[in-house]
């Protein structure tokens, strides 16, 4: 497996947080592994953003043994995983989620009394695809969550 050109560009781009505009079939998976790898070796976690549960699955599949090659965890957070699940699967040094399995997951926990109870752990990287999606169409969704007062 070699990266064209233009992926190399991509994930370069991506790197230095700024967006990259790809069209289908460019390769958009594969320029996401590129940064996400290299901003994994800090050990901070990289976060992963896609739109549906399918393309996180798919993704997460897709790279795991190109992650795994080179040493790094990954792992893809799923609606039906326990909070024990999950506050593992935050903890891989790369994971694949939904917008929204992210955002609900900061809303409970910061409904959390105790720190050790949360699952996620600090934001230190993220790629967003379909950013435009993500970021602008959704902006207006409201997302709630209630809990005992």
């Amino acid at each position: 497996m070699r990266h064209f050109d233009v992926q190399l560009i991509g994930g370069m781009v991506l790197h230095n947080g700024m967006i990259s505009e790809m069209k289908t079939g460019e390769g958009k998976t594969l320029v996401a592994t590129l940064a996400a790898y290299l901003n994994s070796l800090e050990g901070k976690g990289v976060h992963v953003v896609t739109v549906n549960d399918y393309l996180a699955k798919r993704d997460t599949e897709w790279m795991s043994k190109l992650y795994n090659s080179l040493g790094v965890s990954v792992a893809f957070i799923t609606n039906n995983l326990t909070d024990e699940e999950r506050k593992e699967a935050y903890s891989a040094d790369i994971v694949y989620s939904t917008n929204n399995e992210l955002a609900f997951d900061y809303l409970r926990d910061n409904m959390k009394f105790s720190q050790e109870d949360m699952v996620q752990r600090g934001f230190h990287y993220g790629i967003v695809d379909e950013v435009d999606s993500i970021l602008i169409d959704e902006a207006r969704t409201p997302l709630i969550i209630s809990g005992p007062v």
